[in-house]
């Protein structure tokens, strides 16, 4: 039971384990419920919820005060050690691939933020919305990083709840058209489109919408300098961040994107959110209440001015 005490394991333990879990998302310096009212949540007797909190204290994972009529308070906690009593585990959060300086500053912030908050953590990186939101559905991963504006689209389909919103320009800087130098809008276009990533193909089909003259090239980013190159794509709608610097040279201008519509469902594209199923309700709850969101946006905003090197 990776490593937990066998007195976890009794009647007493498993309460004790679970009210980990619950305490989790207790503040220090807060008046706990009251026993009955944990025995209540918990399905258990009065003498089971007392035993289990002088397990949890016998472990150093708590320690509470009593305060007479004013109850019992929660003096100390320690997540690292109710995080792994409550069995829930390494988190493992899918983000995208960090090809670009901002993606790099996310995945620092998750890590300090995570850090922070006692819960043990690691990052896979996957490229596309779809292949990481298929991870999660699968129960390969704990958590998704994506933009806003895609998890509000899975969550309407799937059981999936948002963790966290991290705010504008935290997932991208911005959007723009990039067209080959000396191309006309008003010519007949090959456009790259890359339907693994959901972002993309709205804006991009958004930005070309109700034109019958459009040749889809199917591609992704990393092919976007050879494309253009090679004079096999006239344009696309992309993240700025990851457009490969240095790569597209001359050959191709950057443009701001059309219409308020696009410019509107770029901006609700910059926010990060994170994501996770449903189901594992007890894991998503403490972690909610565990992140401190601004450890995360003040570690992204460092690398971003170079202030600080990235470290996931």
């Amino acid at each position: 039971m990776n490593g937990i005490d066998e007195r976890f394991l009794t009647r007493n333990g498993l309460a004790a384990r679970q009210l980990a879990a619950l305490l989790l998302n207790h503040e220090q310096d807060t008046r706990l419920p009251r026993v009955r009212d944990f025995a209540a949540q918990l399905g258990v007797g009065n003498g089971t919820i007392q035993a289990a909190l002088q397990m949890l204290e016998g472990a150093g994972a708590i320690e509470t005060v009593a305060r007479g009529h004013l109850g019992t308070f929660l003096v100390r906690a320690d997540r690292t050690i109710l995080w792994r009593l409550a069995g829930l585990g390494t988190l493992l959060a899918a983000m995208p691939l960090p090809y670009s300086r901002r993606y790099e500053g996310l995945a620092t912030g998750l890590r300090d933020a995570f850090e922070e908050a006692g819960a043990p953590f690691a990052i896979t990186f996957m490229r596309g919305a779809s292949a990481r939101a298929a991870a999660l559905l699968e129960d390969k991963v704990d958590l998704v990083v994506l933009s806003r504006f895609a998890a509000d689209r899975l969550i309407e389909e799937h059981p999936l709840e948002l963790v966290a919103d991290l705010g504008p320009a935290t997932y991208v800087g911005a959007h723009g058209m990039l067209l080959r130098h000396g191309t006309s809008l008003e010519q007949r276009l090959r456009v790259a489109i890359d339907h693994s990533s959901e972002d993309q193909r709205m804006l991009t089909e958004r930005a070309f919408a109700g034109r019958t003259d459009i040749e889809w090239v199917e591609t992704s980013y990393m092919q976007l300098g050879d494309l253009f190159a090679s004079d096999q794509l006239d344009a696309t709608v992309w993240n700025l961040d990851e457009v490969p610097h240095g790569q597209l040279g001359a050959s191709v201008d950057i443009l701001p994107l059309g219409d308020e519509i696009t410019r509107d469902l770029s901006l609700r594209n910059s926010s990060a959110a994170i994501i996770g199923r449903a189901a594992g309700a007890a894991a998503l709850t403490a972690v909610r209440e565990a992140l401190d969101l601004s450890v995360i946006t003040t570690s992204q905003s460092e690398v971003l001015r170079g202030e600080r090197i990235p470290s996931y």
